[in-house]
């Protein structure tokens, strides 16, 4: 977007708001003006206008802001109208029961895989994850089975510079990453191979309700209960819950364009 269409201080907000977002802890106005490029004054004013909206709150004897209630409520919102996760609910449903493993849907945003939805596993030892979370997209099995449907000379722009290291495990060579894909792209399936984890490897298939694909389902399986076998079981599972989420897409997309006509 032209720079001349930017208003500067819903700019700012929105600054605010997407790095309280990513903080894992609570902040107070003294990090939060090291951490942003806004005057101080200006910060003060906007923190406290998004606490009176619900968007950020304050723990007062701290003086310490953190993401609010209103920010909840409107990425529910996104959730409960976006149609590729509303039709891949009982697919998740089915891929939890059959593998007993986390099971994500994710979806391709800039250089992050975003958490749209999970099921939890049923066994104690499981990946840790939330709906919302990001992690770079080259580290996880979601985000790589949707670089490989790109050409390599478009994959760089959804790359950081340079790769960070989530693990001791994780590519951080571009030729390497691109061998990797291609590796994908042979095997018809993407592997994280605790590249962003310890202890877990991932497994993914692109989900191809859109052009180009940005959405993919995803097994997070912890190293002791894997094996060769049970990697095949769990990839069948997922091409099969893959598939319906597709049928399902070509199904309701003709319902859906009738609708933006009468619209």
């Amino acid at each position: 977007m032209s720079g001349s269409k930017v208003v500067r201080s819903a700019d700012r907000a929105l600054q605010v708001l997407e790095h309280l977002a990513r903080c894992d802890e609570a902040r107070s106005l003294a990090e939060l003006d090291k951490d942003l490029p806004i005057p101080k004054s200006t910060l003060h004013g906007l923190l406290w206008t998004l606490v009176s909206r619900g968007w950020v709150e304050v723990d007062e004897p701290s003086g310490r802001f953190r993401i609010g209630l209103q920010a909840l409520l409107v990425g529910r919102g996104y959730l409960e109208t976006d149609t590729t996760v509303a039709m891949s609910g009982m697919a998740l449903d089915q891929l939890a029961a059959e593998t007993g493993e986390t099971i994500h849907i994710g979806r391709l945003d800039g250089t992050s895989i975003v958490y749209l939805d999970k099921r939890e596993s049923i066994h104690p030892l499981r990946l840790f994850s939330a709906i919302g979370r990001r992690l770079p997209a080259f580290t996880t099995a979601l985000g790589k089975s949707i670089l490989a449907e790109l050409p390599d000379t478009e994959v760089a722009r959804h790359l950081p510079d340079p790769l960070p290291r989530q693990t001791q495990h994780t590519i951080t060579s571009i030729d390497e990453l691109l061998a990797d894909l291609a590796a994908t792209r042979e095997r018809g399936y993407a592997i994280d191979n605790q590249e962003s984890t310890e202890g877990i490897r991932g497994f993914a298939l692109v989900i191809r309700a859109s052009d180009p694909p940005h959405d993919a389902i995803s097994c997070a399986v912890p190293l002791s209960r894997l094996d060769d076998q049970r990697e095949a079981e769990v990839v069948a599972s997922l091409r099969e819950a893959a598939a319906s989420i597709e049928r399902r897409a070509r199904s309701e997309r003709p319902t859906l364009r009738i609708q933006a006509d009468a619209t």
